[in-house]
């Protein structure tokens, strides 16, 4: 039997409220305006708890990516609630088009779909990889940008509320500060303003400026950085609110940007072609757009900077991470990003990491958690640990193992020690290398 349900067209933009499962949430909110500007009915989801895992479980089966059934699950909770008109609703889901078991996210969906009674809601696919192409959302160059400088400004608000919070001397500052920028940067983007790359070049500087005027006071406190499958890394509802627990523990969170795994895929782009070759325009096109979305990056950072927040390196410098410990070919799931941000952390000062996983995702598993002994031993105050999450997965017991990690970071952080590194040529069996250039 072939579960189908309507493709969205065109027509459904004027017609239809698209529901969209949240995962990232500041950078959500603001894309939320970006689909508004381009006249998109929108709603992201923001219902969770155990009932939303326990309905995806009823139509997924358990050995799907928990991702997948955590989506689904949201989408039938939304359309179960009564709160939506059913002939005037449709759902958008993301689509990388790799070798992830998420760009078949869409017909896991749709058989869900049609077995809860719902063969009637059509599903939109956002993707850049062809696919899905009769039910695609129709993307614009203005709305692109858009969408581009929603995920630049959410990770620099997300990045200077983590360094603020935890010191403001005025519990509320930081949340009190980011729901402001958050208002503006929509009102920006619904008004067709400051979304071109010189603009944001300017306003990160504003933004910046605005936070380093919140009284705090710095004191040690243990940094954590968190990594792992994109949606368990950044979703909420997928990792039992991991970064709100770490705050409350007392933690300076880091939590890379999304527009990493965004450059990630372009780098790919070229990467396949050095590698296995191809169309050398597409290689130049990838590098050349890679080359402008990190320019707009390293602006954004320049400004942290200049008002004495933490910043990482360029995403050209974070390409080059990894050498001798996993090669640029490993890009299944998050690849190698996973692996260099591992780095990146630890090299920046955020040496307790963790590493937040889906239960039996291979390819996370690999360049996540088979990923950690190379990592220690380049890097032996490095204090990694992985946790999985699957709807079989106690919230106590994933926490318990977090503060069994931060147990061991306050430790060092009040009898800190000098440990020395190993090079990569000493490490027992290391990673073969394919040759990439890296430019």
């Amino acid at each position: 039997m072939e579960y189908m349900t309507p493709n969205f067209t065109k027509d459904m933009v004027k017609t239809h409220k698209i529901l969209i499962p949240n995962m990232a949430v500041t950078q959500f909110r603001l894309m939320q305006a970006a689909l508004a500007s381009e006249g998109y009915q929108t709603e992201v989801l923001g219902n969770c708890g155990s009932e939303v895992a326990q309905l995806g479980l009823k139509y997924v089966h358990n050995d799907t990516c928990y991702p997948a059934l955590l989506v689904i699950g949201q989408f039938l909770d939304a359309l179960n609630s009564g709160k939506y008109d059913l002939e005037h609703t449709a759902l958008l889901i993301t689509q990388t088009g790799g070798g992830c078991r998420a760009s078949n996210y869409i017909k896991l969906l749709r058989k869900a779909l049609v077995k809860a009674g719902y063969g009637n809601i059509p599903v939109a696919s956002l993707n850049f990889s062809g696919l899905e192409k009769g039910s695609g959302l129709p993307l614009t160059l203005p709305l692109l940008r858009k969408v581009i400088a929603s995920i630049f400004y959410g990770d620099m608000l997300v990045a200077l509320r983590s360094q603020t919070y935890p010191y403001e001397d005025r519990r509320g500052d930081a949340d009190a500060m980011t729901e402001k920028w958050i208002s503006t940067i929509q009102g920006w983007i619904r008004g067709d303003k400051n979304y071109s790359a010189h603009d944001m070049k300017k306003r990160f500087y504003d933004i910046a400026a605005d936070y380093a005027t919140i009284p705090i006071t710095r004191v040690p406190k243990v940094k954590v950085g968190v990594v792992g499958e994109i949606y368990v890394k950044y979703s909420p509802l997928g990792n039992n609110d991991l970064e709100k627990f770490l705050e409350s523990q007392d933690c300076e969170v880091n939590l890379p940007g999304l527009m990493g795994f965004v450059e990630y895929c372009v780098a790919n782009y070229k990467l396949d072609i050095d590698l296995y070759g191809g169309n050398k325009l597409v290689a130049g096109g990838a590098d050349a757009f890679l080359s402008w979305l990190d320019g707009i990056g390293c602006a954004s950072y320049d400004a942290m900077r200049k008002y004495g927040f933490y910043a990482p390196g360029s995403f050209r410098e974070l390409m080059k991470k990894p050498e001798g410990i996993i090669s640029l070919g490993a890009k299944m799931g998050e690849g190698w990003l996973l692996t260099a941000e591992m780095i990146e952390l630890v090299e920046g000062g955020y040496g307790n990491i963790v590493c937040a996983q889906p239960f039996g995702c291979l390819p996370n598993h690999i360049v996540g958690k088979g990923m950690i002994n190379k990592i220690r031993a380049l890097h032996p105050d490095a204090n990694i640990t992985p946790v999985d999450y699957d709807p079989s997965a106690t919230r106590v017991n994933q926490e318990n193992r977090i503060k069994l990690m931060l147990a061991v970071a306050r430790e060092k952080l009040d009898q800190p020690g000098e440990v020395q590194p190993v090079t990569a040529e000493q490490l027992a069996g290391g990673a073969p290398q394919v040759e990439t250039v890296v430019r």
